[in-house]
């Protein structure tokens, strides 16, 4: 499994700054093919993006994240500015798309949706062992994934305003047309199929603007889970990643085993992401097991319980449990952003600078 993650440049002021481009310049260029991974731009020049090896191991993935956090506020340094892990700014902003031709184009074609897309979210990368078993995989996942949303929920704030959601990234990243759950594919032919038609109607630019929420990926032999906003901490990060790897690894033993994939309507799943990004852990989320509202809690909890197997067979099972309870003592990154405002009396740079510290620790 590996991890990607976005993180916000801000200035002192916590405000988002354009210096991705001049940051990585001053650096010597795009970190890769290092212990920590690498560290490039993003589709904003107010944004850096990590990304960690392959790893099989849980602890060395959670030490390479912990690195390229350090190592992405080390380039962030070079201008000054602040690496945080915010899935969007709490304070108002213009966004400054990267001067790269694909970027610009997606700019010029979807308006809006690209100009304020500064949002930073987390992808989590799983192997499987092909196309075959990847399909197979999406098709079991997808009632879980607004649970793995609601975990790293933490995008309270957008344009300065409170939004009333967890994750309003996540609202932000609906306006893609092609974002969102799925339909159960059946193979890998009908899945490639349905990539190819929505190419086919010029509305996207190419098959990596096919943004679902989870989706064999384009570059790697891995399913790529697409949901998560970047969390607060890179304990939560790891969480995810645990999650993830445990999702998938119980749909694959699944499929082999010749269990039938669920059938549940595309319209109910993005109502119950929704419902995720609208309420993060602090409220009730939809229970993949009755589809009916649980409190966070109660879903995370079936959540664990539906993964245990693979998580005890990869030695995941006591992690997850010390950080589901550090998770859940401390609050969401959503909670904790709307703690620290409060605790700076309204003002929106204290949340960040609490971030700041936040995404190292």
């Amino acid at each position: 499994m590996g991890v990607e993650e976005e993180f916000l440049l801000v200035g002192d002021d916590g405000a988002p700054v354009a210096k991705a481009a001049a940051a990585l310049d001053a650096h010597g260029g795009p970190v890769t093919d290092t212990a920590a991974g690498a560290v490039e731009n993003e589709f904003m020049e107010e944004q850096l993006e990590t990304a960690t090896h392959p790893r099989d191991s849980l602890e060395d993935l959670a030490r390479e994240v912990g690195a390229g956090r350090s190592r992405a506020q080390e380039v962030a340094d070079r201008v000054g500015a602040r690496a945080v892990a915010l899935a969007t700014s709490p304070i108002a902003f213009t966004g400054t798309t990267v001067s790269r031709l694909r970027y610009l184009e997606a700019r010029r074609v979807f308006g809006i949706t690209a100009r304020e897309q500064l949002t930073s979210g987390c992808h989590v990368h799983v192997a499987v062992a092909d196309d075959t078993e990847g399909v197979a995989v999406l098709d079991r996942i997808g009632p879980w994934l607004p649970t793995l949303m609601a975990l790293s929920a933490n995008s309270p704030y957008w344009q300065g305003d409170d939004t009333d959601y967890a994750s309003f990234r996540s609202q932000v990243w609906a306006r893609w047309p092609t974002s969102g759950p799925t339909r159960t594919f059946g193979t890998p032919e009908r899945y490639h199929a349905a990539v190819d038609k929505l190419v086919a109607t010029g509305t996207v630019l190419d098959a990596n603007m096919v943004f679902f929420d989870a989706r064999l990926s384009p570059t790697y032999p891995t399913v790529e889970i697409r949901v998560a906003d970047v969390c607060l901490d890179p304990g939560t990060t790891t969480l995810l990643a645990a999650l993830a790897r445990g999702l998938v690894e119980t749909a694959a033993r699944s499929a082999a085993a010749d269990e039938p994939a669920p059938e549940d309507a595309p319209e109910l799943l993005r109502t119950a992401a929704w419902r995720a990004g609208r309420s993060g852990i602090s409220g009730d989320l939809v229970s993949p097991l009755t589809w009916r509202p649980a409190p966070a809690h109660d879903v995370v909890g079936a959540l664990v319980t539906h993964v245990r197997e693979a998580l005890v067979d990869a030695g995941d099972m006591d992690a997850v449990t010390d950080l589901l309870g550090t998770l859940w003592a401390g609050g969401g990154g959503a909670d904790r952003q709307r703690a620290w405002y409060a605790e700076g009396g309204g003002d929106l740079r204290h949340v960040v600078d609490r971030a700041v510290a936040a995404s190292q620790a």
